[in-house]
């Protein structure tokens, strides 16, 4: 399952990643945070879509991700 980045305010465009909670390889469930992220307003925590393993990350810290975006994959179990 792809992560996408969600649009968390009616003008935002993107976010900066500040750090993931998880690690590639470590298993993940539905709703745990995933992520943290800043908008131009907030910080917020992403939350995992689905349970299972965290496979792959496709953007690091401080990164700006657009809107849409895919981040990650999730293994589902």
């Amino acid at each position: 399952m792809q992560v996408i980045l969600p649009k968390w305010g009616v003008s935002m465009q993107d976010a900066v990643l500040i750090r993931w909670l998880k690690a590639v390889g470590e298993p993940v469930v539905k709703n745990e945070p995933l992520a943290e992220f800043e908008t131009d307003k907030v910080e917020v925590e992403l939350e995992s879509p689905a349970s299972g393993i965290l496979t792959r990350v496709y953007v690091s810290e401080d990164d700006t991700v657009d809107v849409g975006a895919v981040i990650a994959e999730i293994q589902e179990t």
